[in-house]
């Protein structure tokens, strides 16, 4: 019986398959099973798959026609023996101590129900601003701090997770859902009571390519990631009738409008620090300085700007008008 079950979702990865199998096969744990399920490959990648599982039988090779990548995962799902599932993509290397290491974790902690780890970037990113989400997303290391970002952008690399297969069952695994579907999984997990945590090694060597599914494919896009938040928001500190107060006035504060404005809920004020903006009138509501803030009572503070280090600024401002951070303020950007 495996210790852990290794889901690889594969579709035209022959050029990146060969180094990718012999890093989770060649891993320092043994007790591992990997699956692969070729989701109607073009180029060989099937065939590869078999000839390396016929050497290795841990290696085991589900072939389905093209039906994309949630339906890959959960068909991987559906199969896996082993108490615990971990995540990997065909284009990315594991280190050699990956496995053993998030097996000790989650067999040592029963507290912990998702467990990432550091990665490091696999050659040059594709886009600008790659290496400051890795650098942020690394230093997002306990439950805490993990929930606390969890609103700003995906806190974990997929394919660098582990997790326990109950509670992936119990979430009825990846939703099929015009939208990111790893995002996703992660704000059902916390909706769900379950905790996460992020081993300080970097065990993965993330690819990213420039034809990858978060680059080409719209369910990926900013709007996606953001009409997703606000439906867990709506569900949770947004529930009722609560009103918000925006943080920030630039293109990001006022998108976040646009999308309260269309689920019909009130935003009360933008807060802003740039005295140019102070006193205006935007999408109906009023522009404050962070003193004003305070005349909302009731209402929850949406930190809406990107620029580097904006977001401890607000957090900063919030704290000293006794603003809580989680309860009355969420960072969304």
């Amino acid at each position: 019986m495996p210790r852990i079950s290794v889901l690889l979702p594969v579709r035209d990865a022959a050029a990146t398959l060969g180094p990718c199998l012999e890093s989770v096969l060649g891993q320092s744990l043994r007790e591992i099973e990997v699956i692969a399920v070729d989701d109607g490959s073009r180029d060989g990648s099937g065939s590869l798959l078999e000839e390396r599982s016929r050497a290795d039988p841990r290696l085991v090779v589900l072939r389905t026609p093209p039906r994309g990548l949630v339906a890959a995962l959960n068909t991987a799902l559906a199969v896996a023996r082993a108490p615990l599932v971990a995540r990997m993509d065909a284009d990315d290397l594991a280190h050699r101590d990956r496995l053993a290491l998030q097996v000790a974790r989650l067999e040592g902690d029963p507290r912990v129900d998702v467990l990432g780890s550091r990665v490091t970037l696999l050659g040059e990113p594709a886009r600008d601003g790659m290496r400051a989400y890795v650098d942020w997303l690394n230093g997002l290391l306990d439950h805490e701090t993990i929930v606390r970002d969890l609103f700003v952008e995906s806190p974990l690399v997929h394919p660098s997770v582990a997790l326990r297969a109950e509670s992936l069952r119990g979430l009825r695994g990846w939703r099929a859902f015009d939208g990111p579907e790893d995002y996703d999984l992660w704000l059902r997990a916390w909706e769900a009571g379950l905790r996460f945590a992020k081993l300080p090694e970097a065990l993965l060597d993330w690819r990213d390519a420039p034809g990858r599914l978060t680059r080409t494919d719209p369910r990926y896009a900013p709007e996606r990631f953001r009409a997703l938040k606000l439906e867990v928001l709506l569900r949770g500190p947004l529930a009722g009738a609560r009103p918000a107060v925006i943080w920030g006035a630039g293109p990001i504060g006022k998108g976040w409008a646009r999308a309260l404005e269309h689920a019909d809920r009130a935003v009360r004020a933008f807060v802003e620090v740039d005295p140019r903006k102070i006193g205006a009138t935007i999408h109906g509501a009023p522009v404050v300085p962070g003193e004003g803030a305070l005349a909302f009572a009731g209402a929850l503070h949406l930190a809406a700007v990107g620029q580097p280090g904006a977001r401890e600024r607000i957090r900063e401002e919030a704290a000293r008008l006794g603003i809580l951070d989680g309860r009355d303020l969420v960072a969304v950007a």
